[in-house]
């Protein structure tokens, strides 16, 4: 298991509470076992996903994940900053993805026609065929690493979980764009530049 500091070096001395002294919110022991379990799914899952997709048909994981919500699309066809949102992918990195697979015919941009500013994603007929040929491998390798070991009261908890978590993370990226002061400029505490201003921005 990960070793990463998160508990007070003084709390096995009882220091005071730490909303009286200024100290940083320290986890618990339960809070720092939940949160290294967290991470090490983090940091172990993606790679034997990606490799599967990469050795049985030729994508990466991320690739997958774009193809496969705009499959998912009312006709196949997403916006390219909310395209980045179900794919769980920054802007910039779905910009660099969408060119790669546009160049290889497997999704097409153009501006939204309801909204010229910004730039949708559309699937093609080979797009589809590549993530329906995927699906199958990729739902395989899902089952065995996550749904078989767990129980059915431990996926509903996880789901739960994992909802909440994300849930969260959308809602301070909401708020990031909302409050950012200029297009092209990150919000403060915000990673992501604004959103929205041009195609090299994927809105």
């Amino acid at each position: 298991m990960l070793g990463t500091m998160t508990a007070s070096p003084q709390a096995a001395a009882g220091s005071a509470n730490p909303a009286d002294t200024g100290e940083p919110r320290w986890l618990s022991s339960t809070e720092t076992e939940a949160w290294q379990a967290v991470a090490a799914l983090m940091l172990q899952l993606p790679g034997p996903l990606d490799a599967q997709l990469q050795q049985d048909s030729g994508l990466t994981l991320f690739e997958y994940l774009v193809l496969s919500s705009l499959s998912k699309a009312p006709d196949r066809t997403s916006r390219m900053s909310e395209l980045a949102r179900l794919a769980n992918g920054s802007q910039s990195r779905l910009s660099n993805v969408a060119r790669r697979l546009e160049e290889r015919g497997w999704l097409r941009r153009e501006p939204d026609p309801r909204d010229g500013r910004s730039t949708v994603a559309r699937l093609t007929d080979r797009g589809w065929d590549v993530v329906r040929a995927a699906a199958p491998g990729h739902v395989e390798a899902v089952r065995r690493m996550v749904i078989d070991p767990l129980t059915e009261p431990q996926l509903e908890a996880l789901s739960a979980a994992a909802h909440s978590i994300v849930g969260g993370l959308e809602e301070a990226s909401q708020a990031c764009r909302e409050h950012a002061p200029d297009c092209g400029e990150p919000a403060p505490g915000c990673v992501e530049p604004t959103p929205g201003c041009d195609e090299g921005s994927a809105s």
